[in-house]
């Protein structure tokens, strides 16, 4: 399959490091960071057109330190200075805080957007951070019960097209699995219409790719048309798992059948045959897309692969490889699935120090949260497939080395990232954040964990950490459904 290219530029881009905020200030300049992503048609686009223009890409090198961050590589850093979508162009004070900014930037306003910028700057170069206050993720909101808070997920149902809320329509799968789960145990009628119709839409609409295989990242429209056609590892584990469950419970023949479709495609564009692990995406490209048929693709070149291994996608495919495995009596799936999990820890992780984002010939960036727990799980659902204690006694030692470095004591929940001594002087870095959603899928990992390894730690962990977001679910919109279906966790142990 393809592999994955960066574009060439005349921009002088820097990575993001304390190096390159000392060289702002030295200088006296504001930065330019660029967020993009591997697939991104519009990141693309705009190193095709702004940032390959002579003139811009010198006014750029001469009046501002431009850095550029892999969104993907780095999602601690787009948390906090997203501005909207990707690319992200977003102009900074030599300290890191925002300016000022947008996304997609054209080449006719570019010079200018530029120009203001840096006269501004030049003008006032003590100008105060304008990122506002640090946001310790304990905001109260509204405080509703589980069956309120039901209520509230479930009102935002496309009743005619499937899916929550409008456009652009995104398959949010928990939402689905919470009306999945709570049909099987209570068989009310109403909720069945909810998974059927949205899982219909999704899965024989313009999300599906009919000719390759595999799920789009999202659709544009509300009837699930003109999709972003990027495709990604994590969105295609996560209905590719929803699609199996559902099939299996539901006992519909073609939900199944799709959570195959969809694996074959995995397995086929972004697994490593060889070596285990599967790569994070495949790139958008409408012209490729646009054809419909497997005779046409073929004569045409194939959007490329990024070739990076992270932690977080990983795993979710390892759990759903397994589940898959299973109702398939596929051996070897779950022998290809043991064998990525093994892969991916041989190369991200380190005793004392938790697992790695990614990995591409060697580990980067540790102390994230959400790999430590999307891998803590992957390796309980190896233990439960395999009998081998070794993945359970590394579920542990994530879980122990996520609480130890990353959750708050005073205020329960967890923190994103564990502290860094270099990044946390920069800007934005300095916020802690609590991710809703993180710490939802957290506590329920961590119920998981505490039945396998009978240690009360992180029972207590996860009874704080639902308590700590309860007062930010109500809030979430169809994403609150992650607290329900903790909450549920924790009341079934």
């Amino acid at each position: 399959m393809p592999s994955s290219t960066r574009p060439s530029s005349r921009v002088a881009w820097e990575p993001w490091s304390a190096g390159a905020f000392a060289r702002a200030r030295a200088e006296q300049k504001p930065v330019l960071l660029s967020l993009s992503t591997v697939w991104c048609r519009w990141c693309h686009e705009m190193d095709r057109t702004s940032y390959a223009d002579a003139e811009i890409a010198a006014f750029i090198n001469d009046r501002f330190v431009p850095i550029r961050v892999d969104a993907d590589d780095r999602p601690d850093i787009s948390e906090r200075y997203n501005l909207g979508g990707w690319p992200t162009t977003a102009f900074l004070t030599p300290d890191g805080e925002i300016l000022g900014g947008g996304t997609f930037v054209p080449i006719d306003r570019m010079a200018g957007v530029l120009t203001q910028v840096s006269e501004a700057f030049r003008a006032r170069p003590d100008r105060p951070a304008q990122s506002g206050p640090v946001d310790d993720g304990s905001a109260a909101i509204d405080v509703l019960d589980q069956t309120q808070l039901t209520a509230r997920v479930l009102a935002t149902f496309d009743e005619e097209f499937g899916g929550f809320g409008t456009e652009p329509k995104f398959p949010h799968v928990a939402p689905l699995q919470l009306a999945l789960d709570v049909f099987v145990e209570s068989r009310d009628p109403s909720l069945e219409p909810v998974i059927l119709v949205s899982l219909d839409r999704i899965g024989w609409g313009g999300l599906y790719d009919t000719v390759d295989g595999g799920f789009f990242r999202y659709a544009t429209t509300r009837d699930w048309q003109l999709p972003h056609v990027e495709k990604l590892l994590d969105v295609n584990a996560a209905l590719a798992r929803l699609f199996l469950e559902a099939g299996s419970k539901l006992e519909v023949t073609r939900f199944t059948e799709r959570a195959g479709d969809t694996l074959r495609y995995v397995q086929n564009w972004l697994a490593d045959p060889v070596d285990g692990g599967w790569y994070g995406s495949q790139d958008a490209d409408d012209t490729y897309y646009a054809a419909n048929s497997s005779d046409a693709r073929r004569l045409m070149t194939a959007p490329s692969i990024s070739h990076s291994l992270y932690a977080d996608s990983n795993a979710a495919m390892v759990s759903t490889a397994l589940a898959a495995a299973t109702v398939f009596h596929d051996d070897g799936l779950r022998d290809f699935a043991v064998k990525s999990l093994e892969r991916v820890l041989l190369g991200c992780y380190k005793p004392g120090l938790g697992v790695a984002h990614y990995w591409n010939g060697e580990p980067h960036v540790r102390g994230l949260l959400t790999d430590q727990m999307a891998m803590t799980s992957a390796c309980l659902d190896a233990f439960h497939v395999t009998g081998n204690v070794v993945y359970e006694m590394m579920a542990e030692e994530l879980g122990h080395y996520a609480m130890r470095t990353m959750f708050d004591e005073s205020g329960g929940g967890f923190f994103d990232r564990e502290p860094d001594a270099g990044e946390q002087t920069i800007g934005l870095m300095r916020r802690t954040l609590k991710p809703f959603v993180a710490n939802c899928d957290a506590a329920a990992i961590l119920v998981r964990l505490a039945s396998a390894s009978g240690e009360e730690d992180f029972v207590r962990a996860a009874d704080r950490t639902l308590e700590a977001m309860r007062p930010l679910a109500a809030a979430q919109g169809p994403l609150a459904a992650h607290w329900l279906l903790a909450v549920r966790a924790a009341a079934s142990r």
